[in-house]
């Protein structure tokens, strides 16, 4: 991509402020990631009964030192916070790089190919679909034992239907799209077909799916390990803090505020630059968009 186009894009999204919040918060979650160690001010795990319970910075007894305050245990509220995130980020990315992935593939085939092919993969799906995901999840987990590995796996399993449809029904419409035909017609093979023609299609709406499915893994995994079949400790993760801190909700609240607040706006961010990207990847939405803002500076001309 050319430094225009990245210009251009910079643009839109500044104009965009519900889109550039979004964009902001996946950044910060990835730089906090990314630099998890070094920005937390303590060990996660580190335990120190004698400062249990101590409350944020801004209350009575709070202390810079602790700013977020500390649980039951001692342990820094604001480091396990850094930790969690990490946790909840590699579930996020493994699951939607996994399952978007398969399920694009089979989308991609069910759509070129049809017919028996297609019957195949989308009885399947529906097969997949009929099972309560969250039951499925939790059964699986509790058989074979909540780890962060088998919680990556169990949401992929219940993650790759979502790309297997929205691959197969962009394909059908692009199938019939008179250079896809061209190019059968001249004898590419289809391999060459759907690399060169269809798949990037795909590649806008997959990746507002992708961002979307994101958020949605972020949920999952944070009910699994707030039921206790996620992960577990000593790992750490947003959904694990909420299930250790509910019991001191009344004497604690921030024990179940923060994490809260944390799924909260990463959920949220994570949804509003997905938006974006959809509107970005719709040309028909662009120019609705240049439209109204001719429209406004028009009017807002003496």
């Amino acid at each position: 991509m050319t430094r225009t186009g990245l210009r251009d894009i910079a643009g839109e999204l500044w104009r965009d402020k519900t889109g550039l919040f979004g964009f902001v918060v996946i950044l910060c979650l990835a730089v906090t990631v990314l630099f998890g160690p070094l920005l937390a001010p303590h060990d996660p795990g580190a335990i120190n009964l004698v400062g249990r319970l101590k409350p944020p910075v801004w209350l009575d007894g709070g202390s810079w030192s602790r700013p977020l305050g500390t649980d039951h245990l001692g342990r820094d509220v604001l480091s396990r916070m850094i930790a969690g995130a990490r946790a909840s980020l590699l579930v996020g990315l493994s699951v939607v790089a996994i399952a978007g992935s398969f399920g694009t593939v089979l989308g991609l085939i069910a759509g070129y190919f049809g017919r028996r092919v297609d019957a195949i993969i989308m009885r399947l799906v529906d097969t997949q679909v009929a099972f309560p995901g969250l039951l499925l999840a939790i059964i699986i987990l509790a058989v074979v034992g909540p780890r962060l590995e088998t919680v990556i796996v169990v949401l992929c399993l219940n993650g790759w239907m979502v790309f297997a449809r929205m691959a197969r029904g962009i394909v059908l419409s692009v199938r019939e799209a008179p250079y896809v035909e061209a190019a059968e017609v001249i004898g590419c093979h289809p391999v060459r077909v759907i690399w060169r023609h269809i798949l990037p299609n795909l590649l806008a709406p997959m990746l507002t799916l992708a961002v979307l499915e994101f958020a949605r893994v972020i949920l999952a995994e944070a009910a699994l390990s707030f039921l206790g079949v996620g992960v577990q400790p000593p790992d750490t993760s947003w959904g694990l803090d909420l299930a250790t801190g509910k019991n001191y909700l009344f004497r604690a609240w921030w024990l179940v505020c923060f994490p809260g607040l944390a799924i909260t706006v990463t959920v949220l961010g994570a949804n509003l630059f997905a938006n974006w990207l959809r509107l970005m990847a719709d040309p028909q939405e662009r120019e609705k968009l240049f439209a109204a803002a001719v429209i406004a500076e028009e009017g807002a001309a003496p």
